[in-house]
């Protein structure tokens, strides 16, 4: 068992997912989702048990909606798809053909169908004609904070250019050919994740990375109907946050050496306080933005306020402040009751003058 099943318990491991990640590069600085996430920790149950549950996760009616869309454009070899594809991508007939990866010879294992998704999309790029449209149920792998992780993608579409493209369903609506900007944006972020995944399996396997290309196909029902239809994304924008916020997660080794021996977030065998107390032994990175994205938010929050931290301010307000992290240390040097060090010299200076222009505008 290793140290990151240790800290789960017995309870089966969540496998990461594009949302996940795509949240987790949000917010870089934050040890602890990042060893929770490693660690395929339930973070809505935890968060349930400590007594800070999140309203989080879809309605069991969007959940079957979801399903119910996503078959239908799968359904018959992904009959809807292909007719979507010749229309967005230009995909002639001749070219269309079919492979089901989610399971190989009736195993589903991760390790064995991420090979056979290997296998099939190098000869897709190297043998080209005839060597496969459409890939169904892949399953690609990305290392995330030196910790590697499987992620599955609606389809990826080969075009017979030699451009891979990925696949995304979505059930949310495009009425009158508009969509909901904060569902397409979340649509960008977590495609970004699943086109940088095959960009690094291309790169692996000594091909050329600019082959996946930055633009996804976004497929949504079309107005009140259930009937799909396609629209070209580009995640080129997403893409670049998101590698350079992957670059800065820590390793999930270095946060795993600075805790104690022993530590556990079994729901099982701990009280609501003693798994309280485990968490906080990791540190967190609270900002506004995790209420949106966070299963731990609340606790991470109630937390916050409890230590007076900069965190609740945002993260704007936290880096004007040059890295003093509690607000009574702010109002302090605001005041002149507290002396500043070398460092928050020029901080403490413009706090004060900040102080006094508020002062008199109040009086």
């Amino acid at each position: 068992m290793t140290r990151l099943d240790t800290l789960r318990g017995p309870a089966e491991p969540l496998d990461h997912n594009a949302r996940t990640i795509a949240a987790l590069a949000v917010n870089p600085g934050c040890d602890r989702r990042a060893l929770l996430d490693a660690a395929g920790v339930d973070k809505q149950k935890t968060a349930v048990h400590v007594g800070f549950p999140a309203p989080f996760g879809q309605s069991p009616f969007a959940i079957t909606r979801a399903k119910s869309f996503d078959a239908l454009v799968k359904a018959n070899g992904c009959a809807h798809l292909l007719r979507l594809l010749r229309d967005t991508l230009d995909l002639s007939i001749s070219e269309a053909s079919y492979a089901d990866i989610s399971d190989v010879g009736g195993n589903d294992d991760h390790h064995v169908r991420h090979t056979r998704t290997r296998a099939l999309l190098k000869r897709a790029a190297t043998d080209g004609d005839g060597a496969g449209t459409l890939f169904d149920h892949p399953l690609l792998k990305l290392t995330v904070a030196g910790h590697e992780v499987y992620l599955e993608p609606a389809v990826i579409a080969f075009q017979i250019e030699g451009r891979f493209h990925i696949v995304e369903i979505k059930s949310f609506a495009v009425i009158d050919d508009q969509a909901d900007a904060g569902q397409v944006a979340a649509a960008a972020r977590q495609s970004a994740v699943y086109v940088h995944a095959l960009r690094a399996l291309f790169a692996a396997e000594g091909l050329d990375p600019e082959r996946v290309s930055h633009n996804v196909v976004l497929v949504c029902p079309k107005d009140f109907a259930n009937h799909p239809t396609a629209t070209l994304l580009d995640v080129r924008q997403q893409l670049a946050a998101l590698e350079r916020q992957l670059s800065r997660l820590p390793r999930i080794d270095r946060i795993l050496d600075e805790l104690p021996l022993g530590i556990t977030f079994d729901l099982e065998t701990q009280s609501p306080d003693e798994v309280s107390k485990a968490v906080a032994t990791v540190d967190a990175r609270f900002a506004p933005e995790c209420l949106a994205s966070c299963e731990m938010s609340l606790f991470c929050r109630a937390e916050a306020r409890d230590n007076g931290s900069t965190d609740m301010l945002g993260r704007a307000a936290r880096d004007e402040l040059g890295g003093i992290e509690s607000v009574p240390a702010v109002l302090g040097l605001a005041d002149g009751s507290r002396l500043p060090s070398t460092e928050q010299l020029e901080i403490a200076e413009q706090l004060r003058y900040v102080r006094r222009i508020y002062t008199e505008a109040v009086a």
